[in-house]
């Protein structure tokens, strides 16, 4: 059954901290390819003459490996196997299940020849007493679903001159590699097994890394706050307006409380906040998040294969995409005269400041005028974008317009 899929931007990125001293954390949501990144890595090493024997891959989710979810015991059980006048290569997928499993990774850390990698599904894995006895000593890759690009690189090169019809499948079926599997071997029933395979992706999240890890006692309340975030992605949110539309409905829930349930969400990787930035100030604003899901399969698996929405659909998929580029990203507000105008995103990373628009469509001119004027309003220099279906690229005195899909694919 070949599901692999080639993941080059994390490769990339292990192989630049290959041998250095840090332990390596790959985090993301549960099923994005995280133990296929190790497997993938693994053969990159092979290639550069690493031996079998010194390379160790414990899955600690697997029963055959429920020894092992002791910290003593794992440790002993690596120490055993490590080739001693030799570099070794440690991976250790879902650490977080491991107790105290801080203890096992800096003890081998401290040993010197040996490079640790870690998989985790949940952020607080950096977070707490773990962070604090190996500050400094590690980096955190964030790893997401199939970007657009992996996606349509998972197709044979004909097919690549179809970009709507690549995209349309990116949106019904989502990102998650398996999904993309299971819709290229093309069964008579494989809708069902993707909605079947979200669906267990969805629970155990659900019920794994935000129920029991947070001892949440009532599913109704999380489900009633997934979905109403995931119907408003792209759309500003109070916290005091979930709470109120909540308690209209029967349930009831304080905003602080609201808010925990929404920060499990983040923590486990279902869902990320964009706050919102004043341009000219400078400043983060405290009100009126938004919030983007991590992939549109389980949106759609969620709410319905619908058309509607293509806009905040569309802008869910770029701000995704500026994560995965390394960009911090929010959305940003700029005041013009006495006036507010927003601008989808803000862009920012170590070479500067990046402003994008996104929109389905720039047809008719009352729509092109509502996505250049908040550009226009910013008055520094640095480059600013349309990114929209339509196709051709256009200037419009600085402002570029390009053609969403061809920047997916092009990482520019």
């Amino acid at each position: 059954m070949d599901t692999l899929i080639a993941r080059p931007t994390y490769i990339r990125q292990l192989l630049n901290f290959k041998d250095k001293e840090l332990i390596k954390i790959v985090t993301g949501v549960r099923r994005c390819g995280k133990s296929t990144l190790f497997q993938l890595y693994i053969d990159e090493l092979k290639l550069m003459g690493v031996k079998d024997k010194q390379i160790q891959l414990i899955k600690l989710e697997e029963i055959e490996n429920a020894h092992l979810l002791n910290y003593a015991s794992l440790h002993e059980h690596i120490m055993s196997r490590v080739v001693k006048d030799k570099q070794n290569y440690v991976f250790l997928d879902e650490i977080q299940l491991v107790p105290d499993f801080q203890k096992t990774c800096r003890s081998l850390f401290e040993k010197g020849n040996i490079d640790i990698y870690l998989t985790g599904s949940n952020s607080k894995l950096q977070s707490g007493q773990w962070a604090t006895s190996i500050a400094g000593r590690y980096i955190t890759i964030n790893m997401f679903p199939l970007s657009f690009s992996e996606f349509v690189s998972s197709y044979d090169v004909s097919y690549h001159s179809n970009l709507d019809k690549l995209y349309a499948e990116y949106l019904e079926y989502g990102s998650f590699p398996y999904s993309r599997y299971l819709a290229k071997i093309n069964t008579p029933d494989f809708k069902e097994q993707i909605d079947a395979y979200i669906s267990g992706i969805y629970n155990t999240i659900v019920l794994k890394d935000v129920m029991e890890n947070r001892n949440f006692s009532s599913r109704d309340r999380l489900d009633r706050i997934i979905n109403f975030l995931i119907s408003s992605v792209g759309s500003k949110i109070s916290i005091k307006n979930i709470s109120d539309t909540m308690i209209s409905d029967g349930f009831k829930i304080q905003p602080q409380t609201v808010e925990e349930y929404i920060r499990a969400l983040i923590d486990a990787y279902l869902l990320y906040k964009a706050d919102r930035y004043d341009i000219k100030g400078r400043q983060l604003l405290k009100t009126l998040n938004k919030y983007y899901f991590v992939d549109l399969g389980l949106r759609n698996f969620l709410l319905g294969k619908s058309g509607e929405d293509q806009g905040h659909i569309l802008e869910n998929i770029v701000y995704l995409e500026l994560l995965r580029r390394g960009y911090r990203v929010n959305i940003g507000q700029v005041k013009y005269y006495n006036k507010y105008t927003e601008v989808d995103f803000v862009a920012r990373n170590s070479d500067g400041v990046s402003y994008y628009q996104v929109s389905n469509s720039l047809k008719g001119e009352e729509t092109l005028k509502r996505e250049l004027t908040p550009l226009k309003n910013i008055d520094d220099n640095y480059p600013k974008y349309i990114l929209t279906r339509d196709y051709g690229n256009f200037d419009y005195n600085g402002i570029k317009q390009v053609n969403v899909l061809e920047w997916l694919l092009n990482k520019k």
